[in-house]
């Protein structure tokens, strides 16, 4: 072929890309803007607050907010607009405007939901991007605060330590991640041992349902309050902002990460493990990462004196698996090796591994910031990942045996890229009842899992490799995680384990993926979706279907 006909070719397959996608958002913004004109609180804001494809800043918005490129791609479907609400009665207006014209609306908070649902569809839609109304109100007398759905972990954590130094809030270790999803989801991070979910301390909320109109946790009534508290608020409407109730933290807390390999007797220490994680003091939390890495050539010893270790019998540069042990306690240092030294001494913790700091420079330090980063950084609301990744979940009620391990060792290691994230439970998470919230994963459960590959390569068959590494893991692991049903966690998101026919979703539909997000708390879930939104007006791939009428 010629060059002026690959130039030809290239131009055509552009210019049908671009109709399949943007064909529809002309009539829509259109339609949309003219519904928005009639309203007298969005009439004169419509410049500030809605952006369409033609727009010189449609772009940059768009993906300001997508943290995983995999769905930023040029043959990723586009919104027909993007509305970015700059008070709350913009939400309001942007639903009903919605509404009127049919199209579909997806909302989003901080955009780190792991399939990209809050801002791609396989249908026309519409984004209402949430990350204007970012306030956050502490009120330490009552030691309760008011965020707004569009503010980052990080913006919480700062403001509540601008106002208190032994107040904290247990939600996620990502700071640029967004409160609205992240709370609605459940909200978890390192002390849930201790305090539980981010939802066991939501006392009221704000919300505008699918009829336009604001409600609070009175008004809308107990049964959508509970459904909000871990059902995913956007199967129920638009969650404005969360009421919550911040937890006491010490002055002074510590942190460590160790790590060892296969050569370092790994798997005797994993499954000892095992047996204390769940059941160890509640002010400590240890995560545990899990994936392959390469033997390094040690320096040579030049202290003839010293004790040579034995030889591994492998050369530098072949692979292993290294787990590496996360952990934060909420106490001195000499207080953790106490503990560790009694209940899992087989880590072999020492006073050299331990860092005793600041609730808020912990938070730094699980963000992978250096120790003595200025505070300020967690206003900061880019992400700086850049990977494509995939992720899926499990959960662990009894111990992997050795051969057990052996064998996920052998599968890691081959894979060459996925990894697993080891999560503790027990504590206070064995104290909450499973309908206490929709989040029913409570006691029980030695780990939460997480299964995840990173990569950088572009193009299908990059990403079919990748993702089908977690599933080869995620399919090993079945003789030893949960079972009937095959539990899964609503933020880490896995369109795997079951999709709806273009948001339209069905109860059988729903029920695949809904009995493993909340087992028997999804029937309930139905219930309040059927009463609070019967037209199914709040959908997603992985929605509450309501009951047909």
């Amino acid at each position: 072929m010629s060059s002026s006909s690959s130039k030809m070719l290239l131009l055509l397959l552009f210019f049908f890309t671009f109709n399949s996608y943007y064909s529809f958002a002309s009539s829509d913004y259109d339609t949309f803007v003219q519904c928005l004109s009639s309203n007298h609180n969005t009439k004169n804001q419509i410049p500030n607050i809605v952006y369409g494809p033609n727009n010189s800043s449609f772009t940059s918005v768009l993906q300001d907010y997508i943290r995983n490129p995999r769905f930023n791609t040029p043959a990723t479907r586009k919104p027909s607009l993007i509305v970015t609400p700059l008070q709350e009665s913009h939400v309001q207006a942007a639903i009903l405007c919605s509404k009127k014209i049919g199209i579909e609306l997806k909302i989003r908070s901080g955009g780190h939901d792991y399939e990209g649902i809050s801002y791609v569809s396989e249908v026309p839609f519409i984004i209402l991007d949430m990350f204007n109304l970012r306030s956050v109100s502490v009120d330490i007398k009552s030691e309760t605060a008011w965020v707004q759905s569009g503010a980052t972990l990080g913006e919480l954590y700062y403001n509540i330590w601008q106002n208190s130094k032994v107040h904290g809030f247990p939600a996620g270790v990502g700071p640029t991640v967004g409160v609205g999803g992240h709370i609605s989801g459940g909200g978890y991070g390192n002390m849930l041992r201790k305090f539980g979910l981010s939802v066991d301390h939501v006392i009221d909320a704000r919300i505008v349902d699918a009829n336009g109109r604001m409600l609070d946790r009175k008004s809308m009534g107990e049964d959508l309050f509970w459904a909000i508290k871990g059902g995913g608020g956007a199967s129920f409407g638009v969650v404005l902002a969360y009421k919550i109730q911040l937890v006491p933290v010490p002055p002074v807390v510590t942190v460590f990460r160790v790590a060892k390999t296969l050569e370092e007797n790994v798997t005797d220490i994993f499954y000892r493990w095992q047996f204390v994680a769940n059941k160890i003091d509640d002010n400590l939390f240890i995560r545990l990462l899990v994936q392959p890495t390469s033997l390094t050539k040690k320096k040579p010893n030049l202290d003839m004196k010293k004790k040579k270790k034995p030889n591994s019998g492998k050369a530098p540069g072949q692979k292993t698996v290294r787990v590496t042990f996360i952990a934060q306690y909420l106490g001195n240092a000499n207080e953790l090796l106490s503990v560790m030294k009694s209940q899992f001494p087989e880590l072999g913790l020492t006073q050299q591994d331990c860092i005793e700091t600041s609730w808020i420079q912990s938070v730094l330090y699980w963000a992978n910031y250096n120790n003595g980063t200025s505070e300020k950084v967690l206003l900061d609301r880019k992400s700086d990942s850049e990977n494509f990744f995939k992720r899926k979940s499990d959960y662990l009620k009894t111990p992997i045996p050795k051969d057990g391990l052996e064998g996920l060792w052998k599968n890691i290691i081959e894979l060459g890229k996925a990894g697993m994230v080891f999560n503790a439970y027990g504590g206070q998470m064995s104290r909450i009842g499973e309908s206490e919230t929709p989040f029913p994963h409570r006691n029980g459960n030695i780990f939460k899992i997480q299964y995840f590959a990173n990569w950088k390569e572009q193009g299908a068959e990059a990403e079919k490799k990748y993702i089908e590494q977690t599933r080869t893991l995620y399919s090993y692991m079945t003789p030893y995680v949960s079972k009937n049903p095959r539990e899964s966690y609503l933020n880490y998101r896995d369109l795997d384990i079951g999709t709806t026919s273009n948001g339209k979703n069905t109860y059988d539909e729903g029920k695949v993926y809904g009995e493993k997000y909340f087992k028997g708390n999804f029937d309930r879930l139905v219930k309040v979706k059927t009463a609070v939104d019967p037209d199914n007006f709040f959908r997603n791939e992985q929605s509450i279907p309501p009951l047909l009428h």
